[in-house]
Formats: C-alpha cells, structure tokens, sequence
C-alpha cells in the first residue's frame, strides 16, 4: 500500500477538502555503482576542498551563487530558511481553467490526491470531483512541499483527483531559442495531404501500457546474462538511412502501412 508523502487540504474559498498526496509514478531507469577497472574497487564522491584537497564536512558547507566568472555570494542556511514559504497544509485553488489551455510543457511531476478520509472527506472530494468533471475544468493553485511553494494543476484522474507540478512561466524558454526555427519552407498542396494520410493512417487510440521501455529491457536483460557467466558479443549499429527525396519518403511510408498515395 502507497504512502502520503504530504497531507492537508484544497481550499476553494470557504470550502475544505482534506487530503492526501501519493506518488504517482515512480523511476524505473537502471542505476550503477562506479567501480575502478583495473582493481574493482567501490569508487565513491567525496566533498573536498579545491585547494587542500582535504574532505570537508557536512556542517562546514555553506551554499554559494555564482554572479560572474568566478564571483560568488555566500549564502547561509539560515537565511535561506528566513526566506521559506510559511509552512502550509493548503492547496489553495486560486482559478479554473480549460485543461485545453495548459500546455504539457507546464507540468512537471504528477500525484494522486485521495481523501484523507475514507468516511469524513468522502462527500466534498466527491463533490469537487463531480463538478470539475461536469465542468471539463481544471484547478490551478499553489501548496508547500518539502519547504518549497509549488504551483500545481488539479484534476479528476479516473475516480480520483491528481495534482501536476508546474513550472512558473519564467522557467519555461521561448521557442524562438532553437536556431534552427524553419523559414521560408515552400510546401505543395500534394505534401500536406500525402502528410496528412499518413498521419490518419497510423492514428490510434492512445494506451500507454503498449510501449515499453526496450532499453531499460535490454540492459536488464545483459545484466542477467553477465550475471551467469556469458559472454557478451555487441552487435553493430545499423546504418543511419537519410531521407533525401521528401515525395518518394511519403510514397513508401504510406505503401508501408497499406495505403495507397
């Protein structure tokens, strides 16, 4: 049974609704230790003094903000706790939106939000449910976490709420950095509707249970074998084909997917 790594309740108003926050999804990436090759020996990170080379001590760290090349402002522990959010057990809705409007690159990391109680909180979570499904609206509001203050997206996941981390608008960078924006592309009436039936034709319904993670798969899958004494023969990386003529690239696709240009 998952744990509620934080408790409190979504405020709308004068309304209350007590809850729990769980994770949602958990990390699956393989992780590995560092070893040195030639002895096998546990490698491990040390905090040392850049001139001394001397491993300095948790209580003797302070926190430094480069301004320039070089020059940096040392900040105390205790001054940044002065600064803290006030510790809060509310996520205060403060408007509700479209989630049409929200664009995915907002969210950040998502939980579940259930009722602190089973019996007590069961008739407003319901409520809240109910009315922002009838609604097709989303809540969008602010919370403390682990002495942060989060602005976050509430809204039914299935039978329950869920709640999205977000990003504040200042941390979010404007396409226009990518260098290589596309100008002065000159596209025929046949590309876009040759585009557009492939597109239709490998549409689906969306099930996220039908991709798996091969990687992760096949480095599970060395790991065993190496674990058993095999010995590992890499194959060679396939050759990296590019496309050169974008119709002939359309035509085939389409042939390949049993569509007629």
């Amino acid at each position: 049974m998952a744990r509620a790594i934080w408790s409190g309740a979504i405020s709308l108003g004068l309304v209350h609704v007590p809850v729990q926050l769980y994770s949602a999804t958990e990390s699956r990436e393989v992780r590995f230790h560092q070893f040195e090759k030639e002895t096998g020996q546990r490698v491990r990170n040390r905090r040392v003094g850049e001139d001394t080379d001397e491993e300095v001590p948790w209580e003797r760290i302070v926190k430094g903000y480069e301004l320039a090349e070089g020059e940096f402002v040392i900040v105390t522990s205790e001054e940044l706790e002065s600064l803290a959010p006030a510790k809060s057990r509310t996520i205060k809705i403060e408007e509700f939106v479209d989630l049409a409007d929200i664009d995915p690159i907002a969210w950040q990391q998502t939980y579940y939000l259930g009722p602190s109680d089973a019996v007590a909180s069961a008739e407003p979570y319901a409520l809240l449910h109910r009315a922002m499904v009838e609604t097709k609206k989303v809540g969008i509001g602010r919370f403390v976490l682990r002495s942060k203050e989060h602005l976050a997206t509430v809204r039914p996941i299935g039978r329950l709420l869920g709640l999205s981390t977000m990003y504040f608008a200042d941390e979010i960078r404007s396409p226009e950095t990518v260098e290589t924006l596309p100008t002065g592309v000159s596209l025929s009436d046949k590309e876009v509707q040759m585009a557009a039936q492939l597109i239709s034709a490998l549409s689906a319904k969306f099930d996220l249970a039908k991709f798996k993670d091969t990687y992760r798969e096949q480095v599970l899958d060395l790991i065993q074998k190496k674990a058993r004494g095999k010995r590992i023969v890499a194959e060679p990386a396939p050759m990296e084909v590019r496309v050169i003529d974008l119709m002939s690239a359309l035509k085939s696709s389409l042939e390949s997917v049993g569509e007629s240009p």
